[in-house]
């Protein structure tokens, strides 16, 4: 941004100059095995230019000033998803590492508890046993949520099935979709839009908590009502469902990143099933 309005001065400056000179001039010009199946083994210009640098900083100043909205999806195992709405936000929205949004975590479920937590052995604050499912929530522009609930679609196939679907079942992975408002919502609209856009493989619910894991169907919730939990630590920018779905260490790396930037969000659960940290154990 910089380099680029220090460009424009120049050639403001520059055909300022010109047009001064030519004043002045006689003649001026003019089905694989999971990771999770492990873990159940183990567990169970020229002068226009003004105008124009004007324009640029007008629209710089509108993308700051646009609302941020706080959305949330679901879609099975919660690592992969991540995975896809880091690329969505670096591809959509340009944005840099230290500038991701995308977490991991839990929502949907009527369950309260003072923390809400992956599975572990003094079971404190057990999302499953809460109703919650695993979802990925970002902060995104309010204009670019159609952008992002089309790459969410993206990840079912032509017949409605979610990329794990033979693999983890249960209301721990069912579709969710939350959004301000729920089914009542503006956005509501434009969830059906970008489904229709992308091959309409899915059909819709208003999602009333503790919902069921129904195929071909994602449940509309209403985040005030249905909050997010951040997910911990451990399960923030993990490999892949699949046990050759590992991703560079570049990606992986952003947890310890994040959290050492004070940016990954706070979790104070147990460390999984066996306090270990790994693969949910």
């Amino acid at each position: 941004t910089t380099s680029f309005f220090f460009g424009c001065y120049c050639l403001v400056l520059t055909n300022l100059i010109v047009h001064c000179n030519s004043l002045s001039s006689p003649n001026p010009k003019v089905t694989e095995v999971s990771r999770r199946d492990v873990f159940r083994t183990v567990v169970s210009t020229s002068l226009a230019v003004p105008a124009v640098l004007t324009t640029a900083l007008s629209n710089a100043q509108a993308a700051d000033d646009e609302e941020l909205i706080d959305v949330y999806f679901g879609c099975g195992c919660f690592w992969h998803v991540q995975h896809e709405f880091v690329e969505a936000e670096k591809k959509i929205l340009n944005r840099n590492d230290s500038s991701l949004t995308a977490r991991a975590g839990y929502a949907g479920g009527l369950g309260t508890s003072d923390k809400v937590c992956y599975h572990n052995a003094k079971n404190v604050g057990d999302y499953g046993t809460l109703g919650h499912a695993e979802v990925v929530a970002v902060r995104i522009p309010s204009s670019s949520f159609e952008d992002f609930t089309k790459e969410y679609f993206k990840l079912f196939d032509d017949k409605g099935n979610r990329p794990d679907q033979n693999g983890d079942r249960g209301s721990e992975y069912r579709n969710l979709i939350g959004i301000p408002g729920g089914s009542k919502s503006p956005y509501a609209s434009k969830i059906i839009s970008a489904s229709q856009a992308v091959g309409d493989k899915l059909d819709f619910a208003a999602g009333k908590g503790n919902d069921r894991d129904t195929r071909k169907v994602s449940f509309i919730m209403d985040t005030e009502k249905f909050p997010f939990f951040v997910g911990e630590q451990y399960h923030q920018f993990h490999d892949g469902f699949n046990l050759n779905e590992n991703y560079p260490n570049s990606y992986n790396g952003l947890a310890a990143k994040l959290a050492d930037e004070g940016k990954l969000g706070d979790n104070a659960c147990p460390n999984g099933t066996f306090g270990l940290g790994v693969l949910g154990l």
